[in-house]
């Protein structure tokens, strides 16, 4: 009998397994600490006090009535920190050692990966059971023991997270900062000049002569401009420059052809995969975890039944296996040609904060091509599966080449500065675009030479204002928690989803906004629990938790280090 945490994976698997096995579903955790009570025995070494959870009886005692008549019963919950857990918990319902060869893991479900896994069962990793107890028992200590201030002292109903106060006060810093600012006038100087018959192009006029000095308000304290970068913050003075430009004849003054080469990026992270399905199809990061867990569990294929089709998506890790890096190879070989893969395969290292457990987020096999599978998938499953299935054939092809061409031009003291560029290889860019490189589009200017004459044909002065910093949304906040270190890629979607829920934070057209009631709170805690708002704080936190996982500190001494002070 192999045990899993939900149904869909349950059948997907079981067509791997065939005859002999029954694959069952847990539903995801059986025991857990007491939603009544604290649950944390503090004077026994934070002993944790276990319960089955209410309204899973029925199930236990038929999981277990099954597991009874099987020859052996192999533990197969989620590669992550949380399936260890799980699969600790249900060696304790079944009377399973937890040091025998009982648990099995698979990056990806696939016939092979299910196949090797039973092959090769092993013990459960204690020390990883222990990181995730460490974070439960520390969320309940935070969550129990600060909530009924807030409710004596903000109001009732409230409740305080570790990770998600942090989270909340980063965003309540960010609006601070946006009421904070003070907008600035400024205007740019638009030119459209011509060479002969050619078309005409766009220049942006950088620096003034010496003869140009400031008029209006600004004038007694700000020296003359000089032949360094425009710096005009009024009408008056961008009108004067605009009509200074008109004047004399504008020429080359230097040319500059480069070629750039633009890397693939690495295939998906799960922050990434949250950060690029927020800009590119507009998903929330909750949204993108429950899809790509439906990818993961496996689709029904029509004849070729239940598959799944992406690799496991809880993950900070780049590396990618040498099978699916030479199934990619052959892919693109094929369908693009032999000047489309490198001559020797990207590799991607892991940040120094990865844990690199499990791979990239891939699809099982390149060969099921989105467009292929369409009919299969609804239409937000298709939607990422196909952005998965791009961003990781592009990661492994090489750059895209761009001819760049940058020109100075020059009218006595004033410069003016045109820039183009066109794609001269697509590279990557045959299957995807980066969100951030959308803006290398083509764009062409004649055949320009030093000393060419150049005719100008209109100076346009616009106006604009400097702008405050944006509200984070699902993309920038991840990118921001990820750096920051703050929580891990399990745990980014639900701690959005619990800060809204909370009512800390609103989401006003995809932007995140603090609420009063969130302004209060963060107050509140930053002034009497400096170290639960402390992204340093937090952060070091979640590396003394990966030290638990790699077997370098206990559980207890971390709980200890933190509760004394806390309390």
């Amino acid at each position: 009998m192999v045990l899993v945490e939900s149904p869909t994976k349950a059948k997907t698997i079981e067509r791997y397994l065939g005859k002999g096995y029954t694959v069952r579903a847990s539903m995801g955790h059986l025991r857990d600490l007491p939603k009544s009570q604290f649950g944390i025995d503090v004077e026994n070494n934070f002993e944790p006090k276990y319960i089955n959870i209410r309204g899973k009886g029925d199930l236990i005692k038929a999981l277990k009535k099954d597991a009874a008549k099987a020859d052996k019963v192999y533990l197969a919950s989620d590669p992550d920190r949380e399936g260890e857990a799980i699969a600790w918990h249900l060696a304790h319902l079944f009377d399973i050692d937890a040091a025998s060869p009982c648990r099995i893991v698979f990056n990806e479900i696939t016939k092979p990966a299910i196949q090797a896994a039973i092959k090769e069962p092993h013990p459960i990793n204690i020390d990883r059971v222990d990181a995730q107890q460490a974070r439960r028992m520390l969320d309940r200590i935070v969550g129990y023991k600060l909530s009924p201030l807030l409710w004596r002292k903000v109001r009732k109903g409230l409740s305080a997270g570790r990770v998600q106060s942090v989270t909340v006060k980063l965003i309540c810093d960010r609006e601070k900062a946006i009421q904070a600012f003070v907008s600035q006038e400024y205007w740019t100087i638009d030119l459209k000049l011509k060479k002969g018959k050619s078309n005409q192009f766009g220049a942006d006029l950088v620096a003034m002569g010496e003869d140009f000095s400031r008029t209006g308000e600004m004038a007694d304290d700000m020296p003359p401009i000089k032949g360094y970068k425009l710096d005009i913050h009024n009408q008056q003075d961008a009108e004067r420059a605009a009509a200074l430009a008109a004047e004399g004849t504008w020429s080359v003054a230097e040319v500059k052809k480069r070629q750039r080469s633009r890397k693939a990026a690495a295939p998906f992270t799960t922050s990434s995969l949250q950060q690029d399905a927020a800009r590119k199809l507009g998903f929330t990061s909750r949204k993108t975890m429950m899809v790509a867990q439906q990818l993961y569990e496996g689709i029904d294929l029509g004849r070729k039944g239940p598959s799944g089709l992406i690799t496991y998506m809880r993950t900070d890790s780049t590396r990618i296996s040498e099978v699916a890096q030479a199934e990619a190879k052959e892919y693109i070989i094929d369908h693009f040609g032999q000047e489309y893969y490198p001559e020797k395969a990207n590799v991607y290292s892991a940040s120094k904060k990865s844990q690199d457990a499990h791979e990239a987020i891939r699809p099982t096999s390149v060969g099921f091509v989105p467009e292929e599978i369409e009919k299969y998938l609804n239409k937000d499953q298709f939607r990422l599966y196909q952005l998965i299935w791009q961003r990781f054939v592009a990661s492994q092809m090489v750059p895209a080449v761009f001819d760049t061409l940058s020109v100075k031009l020059q009218n006595g003291g004033l410069q003016a500065a045109a820039s183009g560029s066109q794609l001269k290889f697509p590279g990557f860019q045959a299957v995807y675009i980066m969100a951030d490189n959308e803006g290398d589009k083509d764009m062409s200017l004649p055949e320009l030479a030093e000393g060419d004459e150049l005719r100008l044909m209109k100076a346009v002065p616009k106006q604009h204002f400097t702008e405050p910093p944006p509200r984070y949304n699902d993309a920038s906040l991840v990118k921001l928690l990820e750096e920051k270190g703050i929580g891990r890629p399990s745990t980014y979607a639900p701690i959005i989803e619990t800060i809204l829920a909370r009512g800390y934070v609103s989401r006003i057209s995809k932007a995140f906004q603090p609420t009063e009631l969130g302004f209060v709170v963060v107050d509140l805690l930053e002034e009497y629990f400096k170290d639960i708002v402390d992204e340093k704080f937090t952060a070091t936190m979640e590396s003394r938790l990966d030290g638990i996982a790699g077997g370098e500190l206990g559980y207890q001494k971390l709980l200890g280090d933190f509760y004394t002070p806390f309390a």
